[in-house]
């Protein structure tokens, strides 16, 4: 069951959204605007799911992605990109970067929190996270 979610966002106004939908489900909500924040949140204990803007600075998510999971203090934790980058082969980039899934910007708000639930269900369930 999805019970935290650290957001890590850089657009203020993306934040706040995903922040209040989350909440109003009942999920709590652990907040970063840069990279060494996330770390320091998932380093003082276990989140279940890190919900990544691909543009967080200073450098983007890729070298984050790999910091998270050394972080995660012997737990994996799902990590889900959430990225206005829904070019082509973005999804594969993504993955190969080490996130379990993405989801494109904008955000379906009616059903972000059940793709989100969905989402980590299937990578505790597969056996990816624990």
């Amino acid at each position: 069951m999805l019970k935290s979610v650290l957001v890590v966002e850089g657009n203020e106004q993306s934040q706040e959204l995903v922040e209040y939908l989350l909440t109003e489900a009942g999920i709590r909500v652990l907040s970063a605007t840069d990279a060494r924040s996330a770390l320091e949140i998932v380093r003082h204990g276990p989140v279940d799911l890190v919900l990544l803007d691909m543009q967080i600075p200073p450098s983007g998510c890729v070298d984050l992605v790999a910091q998270l999971r050394g972080a995660s203090l012997g737990t994996r934790t799902v990590i889900v990109a959430l990225t206005a980058h829904a070019m082509r082969g973005d999804r594969e980039r993504f993955l190969t970067a080490g996130c379990d899934e993405y989801i494109a910007k904008p955000i379906r708000t009616a059903t972000f929190v059940d793709e989100l639930r969905t989402l980590f269900a299937a990578s505790t369930s597969d056996g990816i996270v624990g």
